[in-house]
């Protein structure tokens, strides 16, 4: 699945379907890991990758139903992009890495980190998934949109017949304007309401009072074993963010053990859209100074 604006991207096979990924660097070099969030894809980290690339080997895959990644019949709950994602890092023999992650990918950075602490190097992260015990703990502006993204029915045609996470939510929660050619790679995976199913299910697993009770419960306790590590972090922040204010990011960097607080300025949600040169840039300087290149290096079988 390409569009003009976009490259065709290899693929591992996973689980019975295949999983594309972005390649950049060194392939000697210690890998960095890139994960996306809803609705994007690895395109979200197309302008980072390269500021990157010089100090480490890239990979940025499209998790499972997104990019140019394959579309199983699958529920696409967080644990199924658990599943797909051990198993594509393990089809590519990607036993470390320098993980970099926003929203769900987050989550899904944290939740590894607590099975594999082993797995990371560092973590540099932004507008995190946490688990909020209340519905006034979600942004104020986007909390009725949200609650009804995850009402039946509601959240069914606003999503799935509307497409409303790629045509509203995303250039909302991006400060600059998209252009068409951008839209049109994220519009790309997602040409029929079917398709769209992967961009419903995220925002009614976000664990928010309690609900979903079993993803709730697996972030509360990746969140613990976040405070506890002592692996180096990274922390973007923007203002006036969405699911992470400063004031949020402050507090929770206070918890942590190593981790950097980097204030981006006027930010919403899809950072690496705002803020590619400053992110990737920092990115690279912070692998510098944790020596990469110091330590056993990795030959991926992608």
């Amino acid at each position: 699945m390409t569009v003009l604006s976009d490259v065709a991207l290899p693929h591992v096979k996973v689980l019975g379907s295949t999983m594309a990924y972005r390649e950049a660097g060194n392939p000697e070099a210690p890998v960095a890991l890139f994960l996306h969030g809803n609705p994007t894809s690895s395109y979200i980290w197309r302008n980072i990758i390269p500021l990157v690339a010089p100090v480490a080997h890239c990979i940025a895959p499209d998790l499972i139903g997104f990019g140019q990644s394959g579309k199983p019949d699958i529920e696409y709950r967080f644990t199924d992009h658990v599943r797909y994602l051990d198993a594509f890092l393990d089809n590519a023999g990607i036993s470390s890495a320098y993980v970099i992650a926003q929203d769900w990918g987050t989550a899904l950075a944290f939740h590894l980190a607590a099975r594999r602490p082993e797995f990371i190097r560092g973590l540099a992260f932004m507008e995190f998934t946490w688990p909020m015990p209340t519905w006034d703990d979600f942004h104020a502006d986007a909390r009725e949109i949200f609650q009804k993204f995850r009402t039946p029915g509601v959240g069914e045609q606003m999503i799935l017949e509307d497409n409303a996470f790629v045509e509203q939510v995303l250039p909302a929660a991006t400060v600059r304007k998209l252009t068409d050619d951008e839209m049109s790679v994220y519009r790309a995976p997602f040409p029929t309401p079917e398709s769209r199913r992967p961009t419903w299910r995220f925002p009614n697993e976000l664990p928010i009072a309690g609900e979903p009770a079993d993803v709730y419960s697996i972030l509360e306790e990746a969140h613990r074993a976040l405070e506890e590590s002592a692996y180096p972090k990274l922390l973007f922040t923007a203002n006036p963010g969405a699911l992470v204010s400063p004031n949020i990011a402050e507090k929770f960097a206070d918890r942590l053990q190593d981790c950097r607080v980097v204030e981006l300025g006027d930010g919403i949600h899809y950072l690496q859209e705002d803020h590619p040169e400053v992110i990737g840039n920092t990115v690279n300087e912070w692998i510098v100074g944790l020596g990469a290149g110091s330590g056993p290096k990795q030959r991926l079988t992608l």
